[in-house]
């Protein structure tokens, strides 16, 4: 019997291509969309995994000669993403609930769901590779460094990237969209969508007033000598680095540099003053072990930033037992900048690269004057 693989059809061209390609290899391919269905009514949204999507993936299923199930994640995506979302964004933090969706969501219940129909893999349309290494496995950059999702993907463990199939890591996205030519499927010519998933037409202020308006409060906003210079709406409607919206005429571009949720205060200054260089981290994960000691590596801060040189500094606590010192490691580490970089955003996350290897991440928790 073939091997099965779930995979995770969105109704685009990437997932529908993996979809086409494990077929071509041999696998027996089941399709299953998540469905949120959380557009307006009346309206059929046509980003990932709206309505519009489970349509187009059962007519990319049907040509295929597949078998597809749609599954219905709307609580989930409430309880593990959204709540997230809101409440970070009430913190005067920015998530990134694309990674929350990753590791609870595409990579948690639905492998779930993969393994409940004895499936060997779940596969995906994300542009990444996954690396096999004498002492286990790590995630790898994508060919097509334009589309590279690893950033994304940092959270995935050992037991998830042994299960998982990344068909398009290394193809480029115009290759893929030839492939789909090829294989004649029904999106072949659809527009890819950058949207999130759960805000309509993208806006995410749109969405916060809608779920969470009756918690803003108005704030001051000071500049860098603690001149009150304006209003803001509240602290969940801005982010770091920001510019546009602000109101404010200064003579000269201003820039959001500091969200305070314990006095409600944002600050602005000029672009410099956005740019920092050493902050902190919690929430650590590593591909395969923690570090126990400084390490130069590559960190990117926002899925958009370039990756910068930087030391990755974890702290740690050391015990002696018997026979050795043994580190226990905590989830913070310290990281600083060869040189600043603009808006250091708490609640982003930093990713570690060795060369295109995925080595791990954290939250950013806390920007260092």
């Amino acid at each position: 019997m073939n091997k099965r693989v779930i995979v995770g059809m969105s109704g685009g061209v990437d997932s529908s291509v993996a979809a086409a390609l494990l077929k071509e290899q041999g696998y027996e391919v089941i399709g299953i969309t998540m469905c949120f269905n959380l557009a307006p009514a009346g309206r059929k949204k046509s980003g990932c995994c709206s309505l519009r999507g489970v349509e187009d993936a059962q007519r990319v299923a049907h040509k295929l000669g597949i078998r597809h199930y749609v599954l219905n994640m709307r609580k989930a995506l409430e309880e593990r993403v959204i709540r997230y979302f809101c409440k970070e964004y009430l913190s005067g933090r920015t998530p990134n609930p694309c990674i929350v969706c990753n590791q609870y969501l595409k990579f948690g219940e639905l492998l779930d769901k993969a393994r409940s129909l004895d499936a060997e893999f779940l596969a995906t349309g994300h542009y990444a590779r996954i690396l096999k290494t004498p002492s286990g496995l790590l995630l790898r950059k994508a060919k097509d460094l334009k589309k590279d999702q690893s950033y994304f993907l940092y959270r995935l463990n050992q037991a998830q990237l042994k299960a998982i199939l990344f068909p398009l890591g290394n193809y480029t996205k115009e290759e893929v969209r030839d492939l789909a030519r090829k294989f004649k499927l029904p999106v072949a010519e659809k527009k890819a969508s950058q949207e999130i998933c759960f805000l309509p037409d993208n806006d995410y202020r749109a969405f916060l007033r809608a779920r969470i308006n009756k918690k803003m409060r108005p704030g001051p906003v000071v500049d860098t000598q603690g001149n009150i210079v304006g209003q803001h709406k509240g602290i969940a409607y801005y982010t770091i680095g920001q510019r546009e919206g602000l109101g404010i005429a200064k003579g000269y571009p201003v820039y959001i540099t500091k969200i305070d949720p314990k006095t409600n205060q944002i600050c602005i200054g000029a672009k410099a003053d956005a740019c920092q260089r050493e902050f902190l981290t919690r929430d650590l994960h590593f591909a395969l072990r923690p570090l126990k000691k400084k390490v130069a590596l590559k960190v990117k801060i926002r899925y958009n930033h370039k990756e910068a040189r930087a030391w990755v500094i974890p702290f740690g606590k050391k015990t002696t037992g018997r026979k050795a010192v043994v580190w226990l490691p905590i989830a913070k580490a310290k990281i600083s900048f060869k040189q600043p970089q603009f808006a250091v955003t708490p609640g982003q996350s930093a990713v570690f690269y060795q060369q295109d290897r995925v080595l791990g991440g954290a939250i950013i928790d806390k920007v260092i004057k």
